[in-house]
């Protein structure tokens, strides 16, 4: 049987002068699972929760939590799209494959439009971080610096992005953990700050109660916190490159809600624990104030070293998956051809050094700006908005796979718990969360441009289809990629005999084996595939 290397879809176009073996799946379990972390505790932690406490006071707990939990419903649904055909590499081709091209161009130029803003609003964090340290440093310095350093350490191999995610995941757990630590010290020592004001847990509701500033201050904080989460599908991204997606990918999503309980909550119930809310400066990030305020001056600036990486890690997210993006439209032929060219250690070097280059303009955001805060909070909306497309498209494409494709839900070793009601739940979330958006005028604004992107896409996307429109036609589907013994590939004109395929090693492309009960279950899903594959045609 031949093997294909089809792209996000199950169409394979052939891949424009790239190393024969693809990309490659060199990151193991503990890369995908620290990954996974590092994507969850996104910089919005650490630079926007101040913002988000003044907006909403304690209640902002609840914020933090409801959002985790549409999220993780999000990520259940796109974990079975991707399990249900391992030949897709991102949730931009399950769009491509169930929506059609539009979807796919619209998803995945956005997804990677929306790394471009991030890292934006990341590079002025990192100034922020630096200021910290040197007040009188150009701004435009730590941030350039940035850009080189993780643009030089991620053309080497995906196997050191892993090992970057891996130490600064890390080091944000350790940092969290410790701030937890200190602030039941705190707590039981019945510590108090130089302002006169006492650690306690009743600092949570002894100010106005949980919800001091209303149920509209209550939705505001929805605003930042939503940024927070960005990021949070990189799992799925990151599943192409892993050895083995069928076990690591649900391990991975499984343990979301606990990371949003122990990152988010608890580390925000410690903060405002010991520093009411009503005293934290939403202009300076709390991990960085409450050591400060706390007397621990040595501590503050490792906090902020901290922060310094989450930003810096975020970032690194952001250069990884927009060349990955790029690589996927470049080969279903919607991207330059030269982004869907590999070096010799699978690394897609010209997306890569394009997407750095698309960060640096953003630095204008810190000059015109009146604050770095305030360019963050620009930045982060617009990206909030983007990314909830981005989700609400794999939630539609969700709905849509379950209505035509029946009994590869029914096979799927990770259903999505009460899938189709929670789908419209989250849609509907998603829609009043534009509503909420429009709120403030520090996020309205924002709002309000973002539209100005999807009107240049489909500008874009209809330019594209008429310089394609003379072209060779699109190749036909290579294959299910179903993980239950898996794979139908196109063979000339006809449909070869499906054989096992076991992915053992860094072959992409191919589907790898996940043991079926019996034969008859085997067949079952092969004959299902087939026929679904003739009803298409």
């Amino acid at each position: 049987m031949s093997s294909h290397q089809p792209s996000a879809t199950t169409t394979c176009p052939e891949e424009p002068a790239t190393s024969s073996e693809g990309l490659h799946r060199g990151l193991g379990n503990r890369h995908l699972q620290l990954i996974a972390i590092g994507g969850a505790i996104g910089t919005g932690l650490f630079m926007g929760s101040g913002k988000t406490i003044s907006l909403a006071g304690p209640s902002i707990l609840l914020v933090y939590a409801i959002i985790g939990t549409v999220l993780f419903f999000v990520m259940r649904a796109m974990g079975e799209l991707l399990l249900s055909n391992l030949n897709y590499k991102s949730f931009r081709d399950i769009a491509e494959d169930i929506l059609g091209p539009w979807a796919g161009f619209f998803a995945g130029w956005t997804y990677w439009f929306c790394w471009i803003v991030i890292g934006i609003a990341d590079l002025t964090a990192v100034t922020s971080y630096v200021q910290f340290w040197w007040p009188d440093v150009p701004k435009w310095l730590p941030a350039t610096c940035l850009v080189l350093l993780l643009l030089g350490l991620n053309l080497i191999a995906v196997r050191l992005f892993g090992e970057i995610e891996f130490w600064f995941a890390m080091i944000k757990i350790v940092a969290i953990i410790a701030l937890i630590v200190v602030a039941v010290v705190l707590i039981v020592s019945g510590f108090i700050s130089p302002e006169g004001h006492r650690a306690t847990l009743a600092n949570l509701y002894n100010d106005g109660g949980f919800f001091p500033t209303g149920g509209q201050g209550f939705l505001a904080g929805f605003q930042i916190a939503f940024f927070a989460f960005v990021g949070i599908e990189l799992v799925g991204t990151a599943a192409a490159e892993t050895k083995d997606p069928v076990r690591t990918l649900p391990k991975a999503i499984n343990a979301i809600p606990v990371r949003v309980m122990l990152f988010y909550v608890c580390a925000l119930t410690a903060i405002m624990s010991v520093t009411p809310w009503r005293s934290i400066n939403p202009s300076v990030s709390p991990f960085v104030s409450m050591f400060s305020l706390a007397g621990f001056g040595a501590a503050a600036s490792v906090v902020n070293f901290v922060v310094l990486t989450s930003a810096a890690s975020s970032a690194n997210s952001g250069m990884f998956s927009t060349s990955r993006m790029l690589y996927g439209l470049s080969l279903d032929r919607k991207a330059p051809v030269a982004f869907g060219r590999l070096t010799s250690h699978g690394v897609p070097a010209k997306g890569l050094v394009f997407s750095c280059s698309c960060l640096l303009p953003g630095l204008v955001l810190l000059y015109v700006s009146d604050s770095i805060v305030g360019a963050f909070t620009l930045a982060t909306t617009v990206a909030s908005v983007l990314f909830i497309f981005v989700w609400g498209v794999i939630m539609v494409c969700y709905l849509v796979y379950r209505r035509r494709s029946p009994e590869l839900h029914e096979a799927s070793p990770y259903k999505m718990p009460l899938g189709i009601p929670l789908t419209y739940v989250v849609l509907v979330f998603f829609v009043a969360m534009i509503v909420v958006l429009a709120f403030e005028p520090d996020t309205r604004a924002a709002l309000m441009a973002t539209p100005v992107w999807f009107v240049l896409l489909g500008i874009l996307y209809l330019l594209h289809r008429r310089s394609h429109r003379g072209a060779l036609p699109e190749p036909e589907p290579a294959g299910s990629g179903h993980p239950l013994e898996v794979a139908l590939v196109a063979e000339g004109a006809g449909l070869a005999e499906a054989e096992p395929v076991v992915d053992d090693g860094p072959t992409t492309g191919t589907a790898a084996v996940v043991e079926a009960e019996t034969v008859v279950e085997v067949q079952a899903v092969i004959e299902a595939a087939r026929n679904q594959s003739a009803r298409s045609t």
